[in-house]
């Protein structure tokens, strides 16, 4: 595959230092060498964050740049920063807190080339929510082995692409041609963050784009407690803000909870890991991850 039809991956940074490592780690491990990669630091104050950022640059065998910001913008400033930073690439915004697997780049980017409407994209992980596996909807652990549940997520086939009333933000790929319709995350609006993906994706899904999910690839996310089904932090207000400019959201992800589209492609996924492990000793698949 070119290099040129990769995205540019963003991973928005504000401390978090033990996660970032592990974060950038599985770049190192996995990305081709034509991926392109902005650190977005978000006037991090930890120290440490800033020289792990240089040494990530000068040990990776792809193109890296790192953003500084002069002050604390919050995620979605931060994220609408890196989207002007990026040219008119496409985007794959990647949390601080996730693990990269093999072939996952080249999965989505596949994925985004079948249709010229998907407006996003996400992939499968332990802790995604409505794109959670094996539990739906849960923060299920971090698995042990990642490269299995990659090869294993690599097999599902669809004959279409499930439909996802939003992106899940851990891992949202973005088209640069909805970004430029439909507006950058709106920052007045959600603040220091939670909510603005949510905002985007029913954006971009009014304009006639789709948000779908890539039913061949894996990222794993450490994350936090899961807010549940909606993507949004504690206290509220943002989901309030969320609703009063989309009061139909809670009705469509109840919805697709209800139907849960994904329910056999969790079971092919299932099977497919039964199958590699037959194979040979693949490990415990969800114990403590160790890189």
């Amino acid at each position: 595959m070119s290099s040129s039809l990769f995205p540019v991956i963003v991973v928005p940074v504000f401390n978090a230092f033990e996660a970032l490592d592990i974060c950038l780690g599985s770049l190192l491990k996995t990305l081709p060498s034509g991926a392109r990669v902005l650190l977005a630091d978000d006037a991090s104050t930890d120290p440490r964050v800033a020289d792990l950022l240089v040494q990530f640059k000068s040990r990776a065998k792809f193109h890296v740049e790192i953003a500084r910001r002069d002050e604390n913008l919050g995620f979605p400033a931060n994220c609408n920063a890196a989207f002007r930073e990026t040219g008119d690439s496409d985007l794959l915004l990647l949390n601080s807190d996730t693990i990269f697997t093999s072939g996952c780049l080249e999965k989505i980017t596949q994925c985004a080339a079948s249709d010229a409407s998907i407006a996003t994209i996400t992939p499968w992980s332990n802790n995604a929510e409505i794109c959670s596996y094996p539990k739906f909807c849960e923060n299920n652990p971090l698995p042990e082995n990642l490269d299995l549940m990659a090869e294993a997520a690599a097999l599902i086939t669809a004959a279409d692409l499930p439909e996802l009333p939003t992106a899940m933000g851990f891992c949202m790929w973005i088209r640069r041609a909805a970004l430029r319709q439909c507006g950058n995350f709106d920052a007045d609006t959600f603040g220091r963050g939670y909510g603005e993906e949510n905002d985007f994706c029913r954006r971009v899904a009014a304009m006639g784009w789709r948000n779908v999910m890539c039913v061949n690839a894996y990222v794993a996310h450490a994350g936090s407690a899961s807010f549940g089904p909606l993507g949004l932090g504690p206290g509220g207000d943002n989901l309030q803000r969320l609703l009063a400019r989309w009061p139909d959201y809670h009705e469509q992800v109840a919805r697709f909870i209800l139907q849960d589209p994904l329910r056999e492609l969790r079971e092919q996924f299932s099977a497919n890991i039964l199958s590699i492990q037959d194979k040979g000793p693949q490990g415990d698949l969800f114990g403590a991850i160790s890189l």
